[in-house]
């Protein structure tokens, strides 16, 4: 089989995904995609390099078509040109996402975050997260230093991908404290999902039935406390709001999680939240992590909003491949566990520093393991595979934050310090014996 041949099969997955579009939109997000996952870089020069090679065509004619599909019309030449609405391709997206899925439960974690390219671009993202990793399913680019709010951009981001989840799904939407608002949470549950949102400690919340809002941070005072229950939340009518707080202070946090939600309190666990933090592992590939964007030169928001769309397809294909692998992975190893019979003082059971059935630790992201199957893909001739997104089960405690060891670099700088600090003592004292 041929290399051209091996890109027709993940021309034909992505044509299936996004029927709308035209072949040459096909075509040139095919390109892009396969570009990234394959070279784990995000620049132009590198992917045509790689493509010119396996279409045999020159770079230059590989660089001009990967620029006419991110361009807006008005930069391309021609009277016929059409440029990509990247719009349309957000609930298609999730819809392939979805259809990847396999897990016990129709559960849906969607993370709202935002992530900034110095002081150029600030970009809303609304991701997928699955086994630590983040999938981003529809986004907005701004300028860096754009005022307004960005309540519009949220709005039209949430109705985009509305239609693509079927009604059976159970959705949780999760955002930080910086990102609360009234309306956000009357938007959430409009799609008819729910919101799981972050907010402050400083507070006034009321039970049911009572009269007066007292401060929240009277049922989590000190660490290793935790509350739940229904209550109406925010003194204000302006902003009040009734659903439940899930509250708990773990040891070694600076302060307590609170999160409000419109589920029952034997519904939903506060440990739940530790899933939006998979969303920053999700801009970290996109970055220094992975493919690199931080070296991007676009100057439209209209032509990285298209980049991105590429990068989240190869998000999503390392990503499907590297859960399926990792799969794969704990199976055989869980296979080869000593069996339960062996009597403890065997040699096979003294070595084991974990418990019998559970997994191994994760020593490599799922959308890195991906990536490396791709490619042994490619030393073995074989056909490029799309994998599945096997979901975890959702956390059901937290975990205590880690003391960080200081490095051996930081300790040299602490000593350093220590150093010139007694200098500067020695040398005061020096220039008060000369003056006296």
């Amino acid at each position: 089989m041929s290399h051209p041949d091996r890109l027709s099969q993940w021309e034909s997955e992505v044509s299936t995904a996004f029927p709308h579009l035209s072949k040459p939109q096909v075509w040139g997000l095919v390109l892009w995609s396969a570009g990234i996952a394959l070279s784990g870089a995000a620049g132009i020069t590198q992917i045509s390099a790689l493509l010119s090679l396996v279409l045999g065509q020159g770079e230059q004619a590989v660089v001009q078509r990967l620029r006419e599909w991110y361009l807006n019309a008005k930069q391309k030449r021609g009277k016929k040109r059409r440029e990509l609405d990247v719009t349309t391709c957000f609930a298609p997206l999730l819809r392939w996402a979805l259809r990847l899925w396999k897990s016990e439960k129709k559960q849906l974690a969607l993370v709202m975050d935002a992530t900034s390219l110095g002081n150029r671009w600030t970009i809303l993202t609304i991701s997928v997260v699955v086994r630590s990793c983040a999938i981003p399913v529809a986004w907005k680019v701004l300028p860096g230093e754009q005022e307004g709010s960005w309540r519009p951009y949220w709005e039209a981001l949430l109705i985009c991908l509305q239609e693509a989840v079927p009604p059976e799904w159970e959705v949780v939407v999760l955002a930080d404290r910086g990102l609360y608002a009234r309306w956000l949470w009357e938007t959430i549950q409009a799609c008819g999902w729910h919101p799981f949102l972050r907010i402050n400690v400083a507070v006034k919340a009321r039970l049911v039935g009572e009269t007066t809002f007292e401060w929240i941070s009277r049922w989590v005072p000190t660490p290793g406390t935790s509350w739940q229950g229904e209550v109406e939340c925010f003194a204000g009518k302006s902003s009040r709001v009734t659903g439940t707080l899930l509250m708990h202070w773990e040891a070694g946090y600076e302060s307590a999680w609170i999160i409000l939600t419109d589920l029952k309190p034997e519904e939903a666990l506060v440990s739940w939240y530790g899933l939006r933090t998979w969303i920053e592992g999700g801009f970290k590939d996109f970055k220094r992590g992975l493919w690199g964007w931080h070296h991007s030169k676009m100057r439209h928001a209209s032509n990285v909003e298209r980049l991105w769309l590429a990068l989240a397809v190869a998000q999503l294909w390392c990503v499907s491949v590297g859960c399926q692998a990792e799969v794969q992975h704990e199976e055989r190893l869980l296979h080869r566990e000593p069996r339960a019979s062996l009597p403890e003082k065997h040699i096979a059971c003294k070595r084991r520093k974990r418990p019998l059935g559970q997994r191994p630790p994760r020593r490599l992201s799922c959308v890195v393991r991906g990536k490396l199957v791709l490619i042994a893909t490619l030393f073995l001739s074989q056909t490029l595979p799309v994998g599945i997104l096997q979901a975890e089960v959702w956390p059901e405690t937290l975990t205590a934050p880690q003391k960080q060891k200081a490095s051996a670099v930081s300790k040299k700088k602490t000593q350093k310090e220590k150093e010139r600090r007694k200098r500067q003592k020695r040398r005061a004292r020096e220039r008060s014996r000369a003056a006296a």
